[in-house]
């Protein structure tokens, strides 16, 4: 069975832990001679640099499409773009505004009966990829790296988006402690956090995720301190209530005070520097935003190992 990976808990705990195994590991030339489809419907810096330069540490050969020259449901429906792309990949790697379209790509692969995984790089449900970054980034911090994450805790600040959704899922996996704090409107529902409880209980390690009204309550204790922007790619319509909604939920040095002596930033980019996040945090020497962009590359690469090496 073709194993997909359209958001963390595709993996359970004990396969999201071998797939940050295999980033670390050397995963020699998995892909030589071997084609990756990387499409990119919305804007991407770090998630296109990262995926191809990933394919070529293993070997292989990235092919980057701009959505225009796809047209995914426009020139042709996602379904027959996932079967083309099948013939000649041996990953099809996607970022797209609606996730839905990841899922019938995937079933579409499936019922061809075509052993070629589609990778989420961006959706408006998830970011799974950057999530294994960040996991690996806090891992650094950690004895025994991801044996170590076990307990720790973790701190979002702001909006409770697709990034927080992905990493409270692999987090939580990993026996972490993760608290969101967020203005009411922006909070995870219940399906979310009925969806990382139930992650977590098949985990069995004891991580939770716990929702907190103040982002001072939130970061007590926190090994890390994470956030993103306010208004994500196509929000910008919802600016200036959303700066208004957030004004308290600024990341800056008192807050970063208040969780743990060695607490680090976490922030996957891009930054709106004196919004989310002071310049004093972003580019202070707690910051492990840097880390955190050089392990996209890191995550991406142990991510197509593990796919390709489960090939039937």
């Amino acid at each position: 069975m073709t194993r997909h990976f359209l958001e963390v808990d595709d993996l359970s705990a004990s396969e999201l832990a071998e797939v940050l195994a295999a980033s670390r590991a050397d995963n020699g030339r998995l892909l030589a001679g071997l084609g990756v489809a990387v499409v990119m419907t919305l804007p991407s810096t770090r998630t296109r640099n990262s995926t191809e330069m990933a394919v070529t540490d293993l070997g292989g050969h990235a092919v980057a499409l701009a959505g225009g020259e796809v047209g995914i449901d426009a020139r042709e429906t996602a379904e027959d773009v996932a079967r083309t792309l099948a013939q000649y990949h041996r990953a099809i790697c996607v970022r797209v505004t609606d996730h839905e379209v990841l899922v019938r790509m995937a079933k579409a692969i499936d019922d061809a009966g075509l052993d070629v995984p589609v990778v989420n790089l961006l959706s408006s449900m998830g970011h799974p990829v950057q999530a294994l970054a960040d996991l690996l980034t806090i891992a650094d911090l950690c004895p025994g790296r991801v044996e170590g994450l076990r307990g720790a805790r973790i701190a979002w600040i702001g909006d409770s988006n697709n990034v927080a959704r992905s990493l409270s899922l692999g987090a939580v996996a990993l026996g972490m402690h993760v608290t969101v704090s967020s203005p009411e409107r922006y909070r995870f529902g219940a399906a979310d956090l009925e969806r990382v409880a139930s992650h977590a209980q098949r985990a069995g390690l004891g991580g939770a995720l716990v929702q907190a009204d103040e982002p001072a309550a939130a970061v007590a204790g926190a090994l890390a301190v994470c956030t993103d922007v306010w208004a994500s790619m196509g929000q910008e319509h919802e600016r200036d209530a959303r700066m208004a909604a957030f004004s308290g939920f600024r990341v800056d040095t008192a807050l970063l005070e208040l969780a743990s002596p060695d607490a680090v930033l976490l922030h996957c980019l891009p930054a709106h520097r004196g919004e989310e996040v002071t310049a004093e945090i972003l580019d202070g020497p707690r910051s492990r935003v840097w880390q955190q962009t050089a392990h996209r590359r890191t995550a991406m690469r142990g991510l197509l190992a593990w796919l390709v090496s489960r090939a039937p």
